[in-house]
Formats: structure tokens, C-alpha cells, sequence
């Protein structure tokens, strides 16, 4: 009866296929042949399919062996990751870390992040937000993510402990033909206030009255970045932008740096903070990746985030 199929078996057939011989299975396992040879056996009469040819000096894979060894495959792979899953959550592992990540963060150093990850914890699945301004709180706050990547604005709940992660350039941008782009000197604020702003806003309430860098009295907000790169490369406005987001269309001249009245020469630098539950710290998983965008070179020309 396949319900009898037991893990021996399937190892066993695995070890057989894979040295060529029962005699070569065997060595490896360090069990009798004849061990070796019945439990096969057994199983080739449990599911009602012969596994190997014997006919020659060495067993050979038939076709349905061929076949059903992926699936034989699949099923001890999976319960050895179950297995070691287990482990881990046992040892206080989180069975799944989610963060959320605003979205100026660099990709890319969250992607080398993410690789590293998958090395040192490979039973425990990664779950991503991507959220701008107070929107990265939200997921912390109601539980859906232990812990998140967010910068200076807006303050972080008093429920919330945060600890300096990186930091990210930003600068103040706008397109080739943009009437700003041509204006000699430093741009003076009562220059600015003339022309619209495009401004990153979020869907929270966290980060309300809390606006930095709005310059402005005619502001076009957007909840995405990708939007706001698109209307500021077409024209339609002025804004920040990370410079990890934008380095390649200033290099190409699509995109012209602005210099500002009280807006250091090179941009801003802004601190990007891990945050997370005061009352519910980060497992091991999320704090060794705490720890890891520490880590991360190249900091200031590769970390996101902002507001305007």
C-alpha cells in the first residue's frame, strides 16, 4: 500500500539510483546490501512499479524508476526542510521575517541583503513591503512585519525602538528643460515657490504635518516614486529624489542637480533606521539582517528615502 511508503525506502531508492549499484548504495548508506535490496524491493511492491531493470550486472533506472525519482526526490527534500525548519523555530527562529522597507531604500542593497539571507537562513521565508514615509510604520504597528527600514521622517511611534542602519543622498532635481535647470546661480527659495513641486506623500495618517523639504506653495503629490521619476523626467515639476534612483539620468544629462538656498552643495545626507516593536524584538533572522544593511557599502550613494 503506498501509505506504507516509508522515508527508508525513498533514501534508499535515492542512494541506489544515484551510485549505479545496490552494493555502491549500501557503502554509502553503510547498511548490508541485502538491506539494500529488500527495502527497494519492498518498495517497488508497495506502489506496484518495478524501479530497475536487473536484467544486467548493474540495475538500471526503467522508465517509470526515472520518473518517479524526482518525485521520490521532492519528498525527502521536503521533509528535510520541514525538519530543519523545525529546528530553527524550536531554537527561536521565526518561522517567517517580514519587513518593511521604504521605498527610497536602495533595491540593490537590499537584494545583496536578501542573498545572504537565503544562505544563512534557508527554511525561513522572506516577506517584503515596500512603503513611503509613515505607510512604513504601519505594517510594524499592526503586526504584519517585525521590523522595518524607515528614514528620519515622520518621527517613530513612542512604541518603537529604532537603531541608525545607513544613510542615503539626496538631491534636489529637474528635467534638462526645465526653466529651473537653466537658472544660474543658487536657486533661491522665492524662486522655487514659483514653479510646481512634486512631492512623495503617503496614505498614513503618521506622517501628517510632518512635510520636510516642500519649498513650494504649488505641490503635485504621489504615493509612488516611480511615478514622481517619471513626471520629474518629463517636466512636470521639481523635486528630491534619492541619488541611487537618479544617478544614471544625471550622468546622461535627462536629469539636472539643483542648487538651493539653504540646501547643502552635493544634496542632503539622511539617516535610514531599523525600527521595529519596542515589546517585540526581532528574532534571530531579523536581527542578523539588522545587522547586515549595517554592513551594506557604499551607503550614501545607494541608500533611499525621503520626503520631497
Amino acid at each position: 500500500m503506498l501509505d506504507g511508503v516509508s522515508l527508508d525506502q525513498l533514501r534508499t531508492f535515492i542512494a541506489a539510483a544515484d551510485e549505479g549499484s545496490f552494493s555502491a548504495a549500501a557503502r554509502k548508506l553503510r547498511r548490508a546490501q541485502s538491506v539494500v535490496s529488500d527495502l527497494v524491493s519492498n518498495l517497488e511492491g508497495q506502489i506496484g512499479v518495478a524501479l530497475f531493470d536487473r536484467s544486467a550486472r548493474y540495475p538500471k533506472l526503467t522508465p517509470a524508476g526515472a520518473a518517479l525519482l524526482a518525485d521520490a526526490r521532492g519528498i525527502v527534500s521536503g521533509v528535510d526542510f520541514m525538519k530543519s525548519r523545525a529546528k530553527g523555530m524550536a531554537a527561536g527562529l521565526e518561522a517567517e521575517l517580514s519587513a518593511v522597507i521604504d521605498v527610497f531604500y536602495p533595491i540593490q542593497a537590499i537584494t545583496e541583503a536578501a542573498k545572504d539571507f537565503r544562505v544563512r537562513f534557508p527554511g525561513t521565508p522572506l516577506r517584503l513591503y515596500v512603503e513611503a514615509l509613515g505607510g512604513v510604520y504601519q505594517p510594524v504597528l499592526d503586526g504584519r512585519a517585525s521590523l522595518g527600514i524607515v528614514g528620519p521622517v515622520p518621527t517613530p511611534p513612542a512604541s518603537m525602538t529604532s537603531e541608525r542602519v545607513s544613510e542615503v543622498t539626496f538631491l534636489m532635481v529637474a528635467a534638462q528643460d526645465h526653466s529651473l535647470a537653466s537658472f544660474e546661480g543658487i536657486i533661491p527659495k522665492a524662486e522655487l515657490a514659483k514653479h510646481v513641486q512634486l512631492v512623495l506623500t503617503d496614505r498614513s495618517e503618521l506622517s501628517a504635518g510632518q512635510e520636510v523639504g516642500v519649498m513650494s506653495p504649488s505641490t503635485w503629490r504621489l504615493a509612488d516614486l516611480f511615478a514622481k521619476h517619471a513626471f520629474l523626467l518629463n517636466g512636470l515639476g521639481w523635486g528630491g529624489m534619492p541619488l541611487h534612483a537618479v544617478q544614471a539620468d544625471i550622468a546622461s544629462g535627462r536629469l539636472v542637480v539643483l542648487e538651493i538656498e539653504d540646501v547643502p552643495p552635493g544634496g542632503l545626507i539622511l539617516p535610514m533606521f531599523a525600527v521595529y516593536r519596542t515589546a517585540d524584538p526581532p528574532g534571530p533572522a531579523g536581527r542578523w539582517l539588522i545587522e547586515r544593511l549595517k554592513q551594506c557599502p557604499g551607503k550614501q550613494a545607494s541608500r533611499p528615502q525621503e520626503h520631497q
